[in-house]
């Protein structure tokens, strides 16, 4: 087996504003309202889940008091629904006063004091979404400075009631005016997910250039049907979608819903290995006060978390599609090591699959694997057959480790990591580090 490498020309004309920001050189992680929480503005009746500021400073001190933070989840992401219907006197935006009587400048200072990172939500649009003021183009500065004197540290910019060509200027010039304020602000787009996620009319040479991560396809909603559709999505397209992530760009498949009510433990445990292998943000939306034992160890696995924030930020591929039902992805790391991951597709009952890891073309040697979610290690010769038991709708995903060099990696020449704007990819299985 062999990769065969081919480098297309961008189809797109190229606006160029370096983002240059130092920002999420690993996929960000923490919490988002949205899609536990959506638009509930009903404090009088829902106080304790309405979008306001007690439903994020309540997030925040579950983050900070119960293990999230040192594991990397430090955002706490205001979706939709936050602001007032009217801008202020200035033409700026201002947070609606019942909801959030203390501003969004004190939410963030709380935030920080805790060593968290506040996120915010705006629009590319005559509305946002759920029908709040949006940003026109004679906006975008005002509300970057606004979002940079409040001490904001990430901005997701939707794309509701906007058009292409508004889509196309707008962007580019928010990116460039968030730079201007002088505070970094990790910069979350909608762009491609508005424009079909593919090329041609999504260029992501240029997207990595303005944005550190963007949203490619529709929401998620809390159910497996969702989940897998988004994957399938992803790994569908993954030669044009893999060479555009890497250190401070991440492809974006929407949030984990993990300790909702829509996905069993085995599929729980599938959202997390998958979104792993992707290299995608880790952002919960779900209730961190109520969260079940089981939704919790599974997105506080550390060696899952390590497998996701691997500095090296190459997105994972799936490498093998069987008839049987079982997929196999795969995603190298740093110390040249490496994660796979065994996903079953049935329905039925666990499916015993059989393979080496020869047939999954890694190179000659022996390998030490670690289950990330039992713990079992053990060590294999690349020859030695062995079966792996994967329930349905669940997985069973490996680190694997062994001594030597890298052998082959198509982003990699010489010593350089080497990402083309476009890849296709014939016969694709990965060349494994040895």
């Amino acid at each position: 087996m062999h990769f065969s490498v081919l480098f297309f020309a961008s189809v797109a004309s190229m606006t160029t504003f370096a983002l240059d920001n130092g920002l999420m050189r690993t996929p960000p992680m923490g919490w988002l309202a949205w899609e536990r929480y959506r638009c509930d503005i009903d404090c009088k009746n829902d106080p304790k889940n309405c979008i306001s500021e007690y439903l994020f400073i309540d997030m925040a001190d579950r983050l900070f008091e119960d293990g999230w933070k040192e594991l990397g989840y430090v955002y706490v992401n205001i979706d939709d629904c936050w602001a007032s219907m009217e801008r202020d006197k200035n033409g700026r935006l201002q947070p609606d006063p019942n909801r959030f009587p203390g501003g969004i400048h004190r939410l963030a200072r709380y935030l920080h004091d805790r060593g968290l990172k506040l996120g915010i939500y705006g629009d590319m649009g005559t509305h946002t979404c759920g029908g709040y003021p949006g940003t026109t183009l004679d906006k975008i500065e005002i509300d970057a400075q606004t979002f940079a004197d409040w001490e904001v540290d990430m901005f997701k910019f939707d794309g509701c009631y906007s058009n292409a060509l508004e889509q196309e200027l707008g962007y580019p010039q928010m990116s460039k005016a968030l730079n201007a304020t002088g505070r970094p602000i990790a910069y979350s787009c909608s762009w491609p997910a508005y424009q079909g996620g593919l090329p041609p009319k999504v260029n992501y040479t240029q997207l990595g250039q303005i944005c550190n991560l963007w949203r490619n396809y529709g929401d998620i909603q809390d159910s497996w049907s969702s989940v897998l559709s988004i994957a399938d999505w992803f790994f569908n397209n993954q030669d044009i979608l893999a060479p555009a992530a890497g250190p401070g760009r991440w492809n974006d498949p929407d949030m984990l819903v993990i300790g909702d009510f829509g996905l069993s433990m085995d599929q729980s445990r599938s959202q997390m290995a998958l979104w792993a292998i992707m290299a995608a943000p880790l952002f919960m939306s779900n209730d961190l006060r109520t969260i079940s034992s089981g939704a919790r160890s599974i997105l506080q696995n550390k060696m899952i978390i390590s497998i996701n924030q691997d500095p090296l930020g190459i997105q994972g591929r799936r490498i093998l599609k069987e008839k049987n039902g079982i997929e196999v992805f795969w995603r190298p790391l740093l110390n040249n090591a490496s994660a796979l991951v065994f996903f079953s597709r049935r329905t039925d009952m666990p499916y015993r699959y059989q393979t080496s890891l020869k047939k999954l073309n890694f190179t000659t040697g022996s390998y030490k694997f670690t289950d990330v979610y039992t713990g079992q290690t053990d060590v294999l010769k690349d020859s030695t057959e062995f079966v792996v038991s994967v329930n349905p709708t669940g997985v069973v995903m490996w680190y694997v480790s062994a001594p030597g060099k890298l052998q082959y990696h198509p982003y990699f020449k010489g010593n350089k990591l080497h990402r083309p704007a476009y890849v296709a990819e014939e016969n694709a299985f990965p060349r494994v580090f040895l």
